[in-house]
């Protein structure tokens, strides 16, 4: 869902890494993704709720 109007709580995405690289994510608000550049993925926020399973995450280059 495309500007997720639920918001994220900013404690969790302190805390929030990337699941398949341990690294750091990028929230886009306008996109309702959190962003792993280092994976070339982008997890969706449903609800207010990351959505941190790769399989559900969508590939950058998409």
């Amino acid at each position: 869902m495309v500007g997720d109007s639920v918001p994220v709580d900013p404690k969790l995405l302190e805390i929030l890494v990337c699941p398949l690289t341990k690294g750091p994510l990028t929230y886009d608000r306008i996109a309702g993704e959190l962003i792993s550049e280092r994976a070339g993925l982008a997890y969706p926020i449903r609800g207010g709720i990351p959505i941190m399973l790769i399989d559900e995450a969508r590939k950058l280059d998409e």
